[in-house]
């Protein structure tokens, strides 16, 4: 879900047109922003919005806020946007897209410092690490991890309200340089450490039933993932389901085998033993992440 369809429509002012690879940008009155990398790019608030066109200015915004808003040299700037195929005059075509892009923040901002700033260092875009979405849903990644007794109850609930900032690909599927690159797989990576720490919250509060299509979606549209399967397996077993469960196992172990040219690793195995033998572990009550010990 976009911010924009959690706000009411007469709240914002239009400006320009959404055609193509473009993202939006709007400010409030008390200039705060909310920078949204996690699918369609986005910088939005209440107030007014401003659309910024085209694939270049796009990366040149995610490349801006990743690894916390980083200083970025014209170099470094250059090689991300144009990933080895600069343009004729690399810098002449920069300088162009800096000024275009500093000129449309302004239209948010016209009695503001600008947000783009230069210094010996290289540019920066001036924002706070809390108006950035990704930083927000690594935040509580981090925060989850830290409070392992926290009530299951209340992290499903904080864990799915965390989901709800993944509205798409990130960075809306454009790939970029290598820190761009680098950065969607580091946020790749975290959303399935997040949603594996919501199926295991899940599976403490008796929800087996519930998460099957949730957790049969994912491992369909993802790669070979052992955490992701063995909670299914679980779920599946706490269902009554144990022919479908030992399935998914010989699934996966297709997978591993054709797609990396591994065998299932010991735990995953374990699970499988574990439904074999009806272990006590895999009861409803039970903690079934003791088979990871």
């Amino acid at each position: 879900m976009s911010f924009k369809a959690m706000m009411p429509g007469n709240m914002y002012q239009h400006i320009g047109t959404q055609e193509g690879n473009a993202f939006r940008v709007g400010v409030d009155g008390g200039g705060s922003l909310d920078i949204s990398i996690m699918g369609p790019i986005e910088i939005m608030s209440g107030g007014s919005l401003v659309e910024i066109r085209g694939a270049i200015q796009c990366l040149l915004l995610v490349t801006l806020v990743v690894n916390n808003g980083r200083p970025r040299t014209s170099s470094v700037l250059i090689k991300e946007l144009w990933d080895g195929s600069p343009p004729r005059n690399p810098e002449n075509a920069l300088q162009a897209h800096i000024s275009r892009f500093r000129s449309r923040l302004k239209e948010l901002e016209p009695d503001a410092p600008s947000r783009l700033m230069r210094s010996t260092t290289g540019y920066r875009l001036r924002f706070e690490p809390h108006e950035l979405d990704a930083n927000r849903f690594v935040g509580c990644l981090d925060e989850m991890r830290s409070k392992p007794d926290m009530p299951p109850d209340e992290a499903v609930r904080r864990l799915r309200e965390t989901l709800q900032l993944w509205r798409g690909p990130v960075f809306d599927s454009m790939e970029g340089g290598s820190i761009c690159r680098a950065a969607a797989a580091r946020y790749e990576e975290s959303r399935l450490s997040l949603l594996e720490l919501l199926y295991d919250n899940e599976l403490k509060l008796g929800r087996h039933a519930e998460i099957i299509p949730e957790l049969r979606e994912l491992i369909e549209v993802s790669g070979p993932n052992e955490r992701l399967c063995e909670q299914l397996m679980v779920a599946l077993y706490r269902a009554g389901r144990q022919t479908d469960a030992l399935a998914v196992y010989r699934q996966m172990w297709t997978r591993l085998k054709d797609e990396i040219g591994i065998e299932p690793s010991p735990v995953l195995r374990r699970y499988e033993r574990a439904i074999l033998t009806h272990h006590p572990v895999l009861n409803r009550t039970a903690d079934h992440l003791a088979l990871h010990r």
